[in-house]
């Protein structure tokens, strides 16, 4: 039995090295048998818990609906608003099994880090929804509406600490948006940038800061349970499920999405360009799509191939101007 026991164990051990190269080998060269059928990689370039790790694993499940993909695997490479993980996701070089996560928190992190590469170095294959941004507050703030703090802002603005994501990013601009248009310099904004809404919350619950900037989603939670009070949202108009009213309804002029979409690396073939994107267009049809959707308070924005392309182009450049007037 003894002997029996020893040789199972050396079997597994060979077994288990054995797959373990295959799998490098696998990692090493995935075009050599590998499809995006049958394998795909997606990355998120930020920490788990912020909004394109959510994204990327809400399309994870929708793309093994109905074995849209063989295996789907969520990779985070977190960093400098996502351009760390837009380098290493360049460099890596041309392969049809990986994608990545990307949005309007990138073009501005891409511009204030000084990126040495952006999304012009990759290949544009679909934008999937718009996400929308909060101000929030604690529940027992002496903050009941955007005008109350925005009357406290102008007389002081230094003295009052907003939270939100990297430098640049959809958070920074809209607290810069919202200075300008209530007449406060947005140099004088007091911003602290953390590396995303996890810590943002714990810096609000803290009182470290007075406002939360950030994604609806990372203080959902909190606010149906009554920790977190939201003040406006950064929508054009209501959002279906959003209990909160927008910028614009309350006389500020101020919208900006933050919009997640996909990527590939540079220089694959238009033949593969188009199976990924025939790939996302099928997950996006899915029941799990349409569910995440709804829980999560996405507007679906599918948009594909060279008419996402040029919208990258349009809204970098609007990022880009956005930057420059408020001086970042």
């Amino acid at each position: 039995m003894q002997r029996k026991r020893f040789l199972l164990g050396v079997l597994g051990a060979v077994g288990t090295l054995v797959l373990a190269g295959a799998a490098a080998v696998d990692a090493s060269d995935s075009t050599s048998g590998a499809t995006p059928r049958s394998k795909l990689t997606i990355t998120a370039p930020a920490a788990p818990g912020g909004g394109w790790d959510l994204a990327s694993r809400e399309l994870q499940q929708a793309l093994r609906a109905d074995s849209i993909v063989g295996n789907v695997q969520v990779v985070n490479v977190p960093g400098a608003g996502g351009t760390i993980g837009l380098g290493q996701f360049v460099e890596l070089g041309a392969d049809p099994t990986r994608m990545m996560m990307t949005g309007t928190v990138m073009e501005g992190a891409i511009t204030v880090n000084k990126s040495r590469v952006d999304l012009e170095d990759t290949t544009p294959i679909a934008r999937l929804a718009e996400d929308y941004e909060v101000f929030i507050v604690p529940a027992d703030s002496p903050y009941r509406t955007l005008q109350d703090f925005i009357a406290a802002w102008r007389k002081n603005p230094h003295s009052h600490a907003v939270g939100g994501g990297g430098l640049g990013g959809t958070d920074h601009l809209l607290a810069g948006l919202t200075a300008k248009e209530a007449g406060i310099d947005p140099k004088e904004v007091n911003y602290i940038s953390f590396a995303g809404g996890g810590d943002v919350l714990k810096a609000l619950l803290s009182d470290t800061v007075e406002i939360g900037v950030s994604s609806y989603n990372d203080f959902r939670d909190q606010i149906e349970e009554g920790n977190l009070r939201a003040l406006a949202v950064s929508a054009d108009e209501p959002v279906p499920g959003i209990d909160t009213p927008t910028f614009i309804e309350q006389g500020v002029d101020v919208s900006l999405p933050n919009w997640r979409g996909l990527v590939a690396p540079p220089g694959i073939s238009d033949e593969q360009r188009q199976e990924l994107t025939d790939i996302v267009t099928e997950a996006t049809r899915t029941p799990q799509w349409e569910d995440a959707l709804t829980r999560n308070k996405w507007v679906e924005s599918l948009l594909t191939g060279d008419e996402f392309a040029e919208f990258i182009r349009q809204d970098q450049a609007r990022v880009n101007a956005i930057i420059k007037e408020l001086g970042l």
